[in-house]
């Protein structure tokens, strides 16, 4: 099979689809695959290194979307890439469709079988190909709003640990997952006071053990969350539905009680954010404000750090990537949970979550293979 990585396009994404130990995998099982020039420079990796490892360089993305089986992206491809796809062709990448009607309708038009990474699930019931960036998006999210609590930069002129004598910040981190625990992590560590809510009692029980009663856990009914975020510092999104459009935890209301100066970090943003007043930025333009607090929504933070993101992402997604090459589709109807990554196959969709948040029919994975 020929394999394709274009350059991301999407705004100071620097990551790559495959570093040039993938390529040499692929390359090994016999298959072809063709970079883009400089499709990797920002992830520290260099045309030659991927010549050295087997791939051909090309200097046009259309060679790649004209002439490529399989195409591996990290971000969603945007709405110039969308128009290039085809029928019969793979795409494997984050997708996040349920926040973008637009991409949704573009890949549903294309014909194309469009794989997502978010909702590939693993044996344990996992997501093992989100896990990566969610780790890092996590601990990212303490840190930007550690920065973003400093006067000069809009915020409170809070330090997240305090000092001798000068309590520290209070960090409200809502969602107790991959995200959020990774977001406590770095919080606790740099001193702050760090409580996170979650719904899951057993998931409560576990960062308390974990972290040793170092953080508060909170039974996230709607009450304790404003009585939670009402004198936060810092408030970090971390709820997931895989799939699914987030909900919104935050509502417009309760932002204008919050303190002013405050930060919220939305890292559910992706997926449409989980505060009412949430809309994307950019690392360019990452962040503004409403009634005075501090809004983070940068769609693809741990492109900011796209060495360690690279190497963390293809760690995990390469075994697949070597399976739809070996295999094809035959790699989903072999395994139901690969499967479950399927959004969009030859004009369908296939993933409920998002025929929900679009009020659009979806079929099945498995009825989409067989059909």
């Amino acid at each position: 099979m020929r394999i394709g990585v274009p350059k991301e396009i999407k705004n100071h994404e620097y990551r790559v689809g495959l570093p040039p130990a993938g390529v040499v995998e692929l390359v090994n099982h016999g298959h072809e695959v063709v970079i883009e020039t400089n499709a990797g420079e920002g992830a520290g990796f260099s045309n030659e290194d991927y010549v050295t490892a087997g791939a051909s360089i090309v200097d046009a993305p259309e060679t790649i979307f004209a002439n490529c089986d399989l195409i591996v992206k990290v971000k969603e491809p945007q709405p110039g890439e969308c128009r290039q796809l085809r029928p019969g062709q793979l795409l494997f990448t984050y997708l996040h469709l349920a926040a973008d009607r637009q991409q949704t309708d573009l890949l549903m038009e294309s014909g194309a079988t469009c794989i997502a990474y978010e909702t590939v699930e693993g044996s344990n019931g996992g997501l093992p190909l989100l896990a990566p960036m969610s780790e890092i998006a996590g601990r990212l999210a303490a840190q930007a709003g550690g920065d973003f609590l400093k006067k000069s930069s809009g915020g409170r002129g809070v330090l997240l640990g305090g000092v001798p004598g000068v309590a520290p910040a209070k960090v409200v981190v809502i969602g107790g997952g991959v995200v959020g625990t990774n977001a406590a992590r770095v919080a606790q560590g740099m001193g702050a006071r760090v409580v996170v809510l979650d719904r899951s009692l057993d998931r409560l029980r576990y960062l308390d053990d974990i972290f040793m009663g170092r953080i508060e856990t909170v039974w996230s009914s709607a009450a304790a969350l404003e009585e939670q975020v009402l004198d936060a510092d810092l408030i970090i999104g971390a709820v997931l539905i895989p799939g699914a459009a987030a909900p919104k935890l935050v509502n417009r209301a309760l932002v204008s009680k919050l303190q002013k100066g405050s930060v919220m970090v939305d890292v559910a943003i992706d997926q449409g954010g989980c505060f009412e007043t949430s809309r994307a930025t950019s690392y360019q333009d990452p962040t503004y404000d409403v009634d005075g607090v501090v809004h983070y929504c940068v769609a693809n933070m741990p492109g900011g750090v796209a060495r360690t993101a690279t190497l963390a992402l293809t760690n995990a997604t390469l075994p697949y990537v070597v399976r739809l090459a070996n295999q094809g589709l035959d790699a989903l109807r072999d395994d139901a949970r690969f499967a479950l990554g399927l959004n969009v196959h030859a004009g369908k969709l296939t993933h409920a979550g998002v025929g929900e948040a679009f009020s659009l029919d979806a079929i099945s994975p498995a009825e989409a293979l067989t059909s």
